[in-house]
């Protein structure tokens, strides 16, 4: 019988493509959702209601495996007190809802993996390149991603190896990242973002689909990993040459800082900011990136 792994955020862009690779890798997928689905031979849905507190319990119990995925957008609405705490709590409440199931029925697991995010190492751009043992941040992200580990980290307190896989910039084919910036470069009004020095640490959705397997079947794999190409890529190299490969070169200003500031808020220290970030961790496991040269990895996505 086929070993199950049980996705939250299962019908996002990084869940799809990760549901892909585990059934090609011989798992039967259970995956958690608002609204009903039909059943297949390799994928069974169950209900839960975070706003109800609600898990289905079986979802769990029939689990070998769980993978968290699932979190409100980041940049998709202004940081108001509101909005960070749905942010929060989006990512921080599942886990809790399946610790109470796993402790209150006894039940095992061989690994719980939860999804993070380098923006643990804060909003701020330097030559520094982070690494797992960098300590996390005082902003909102830093903060956010350290409540993330933490709850993710009770899990391991019921003797359940417990990974956390910080992830950088996904890029994948008309999805994620990439559909939201791609229209305008396409359009011919590709911009450079404030000054363009912030770093942007990336990864193609078919590794990042890889880490998350590897991190369940690679029973030596615990704790944190940085999931994202360690370069040198930054904002104005990433538009530059997503710009070259439309067929133009950049012609449209900079947007200014000040501008996004006022557009966007505090939100905008996540698009104007960025640190490098180290994969050395990773690819020690045995893991290689199949993606590593940044105009490979767009012109992947995009034709």
């Amino acid at each position: 019988m086929a070993q199950n792994v049980l996705l939250t955020g299962g019908t996002g862009f990084v869940g799809k493509h990760l549901t892909d690779v585990l059934i090609d890798n011989g798992f039967s997928v259970s995956i958690l959702s608002r609204t009903e689905h039909k059943n297949t031979p390799s994928i069974t849905y169950y209900k839960w209601d975070l706003k109800k507190d609600f898990i289905e319990k079986e979802a769990v119990l029939n689990a070998d495996f769980i993978i968290h995925l699932a979190g409100e957008g980041i940049v998709e609405k202004r940081w108001t007190r509101r909005r960070k705490k749905v942010i929060l709590e989006s990512r921080t409440k599942p886990i809790e809802l399946i610790f109470s199931i796993l402790k209150e029925n006894n039940k095992t697991l061989k690994a719980f993996v939860s999804a993070s995010g380098i923006g643990i190492y804060g909003a701020i751009t330097s030559h520094k390149i982070c690494t797992e043992e960098t300590p996390p941040a005082n902003d909102f992200l830093g903060q956010t991603c350290q409540i993330w580990e933490d709850t993710a980290d009770k899990i391991n307190t019921l003797g359940i190896r417990t990974v956390k896989i910080r992830t950088g910039i996904v890029f994948g084919k008309d999805e994620g990242f990439l559909k939201k910036v791609v229209p305008s470069f396409k359009s011919g009004f590709g911009a450079v973002l404030g000054t363009g020095k912030q770093y942007l640490a990336w990864i193609h959705i078919d590794d990042l689909a890889q880490i998350y397997l590897k991190a369940i079947i690679d029973e030596h794999m615990h704790g944190a990993y940085n999931a994202c190409v360690t370069d040198n890529t930054t904002n104005s190299g990433f538009s530059r040459t997503l710009a070259t490969i439309l067929g133009y070169s950049i012609w449209f200003p900079k947007i200014p800082a000040l501008l996004l500031k006022i557009t966007l808020g505090e939100m905008s220290e996540a698009v104007l900011k960025g640190q490098r970030v180290s994969s050395q961790k990773i690819q020690k496991t045995g893991f290689e990136f199949q993606f590593t040269d940044l105009e490979r990895t767009l012109l992947s996505c995009i034709q």
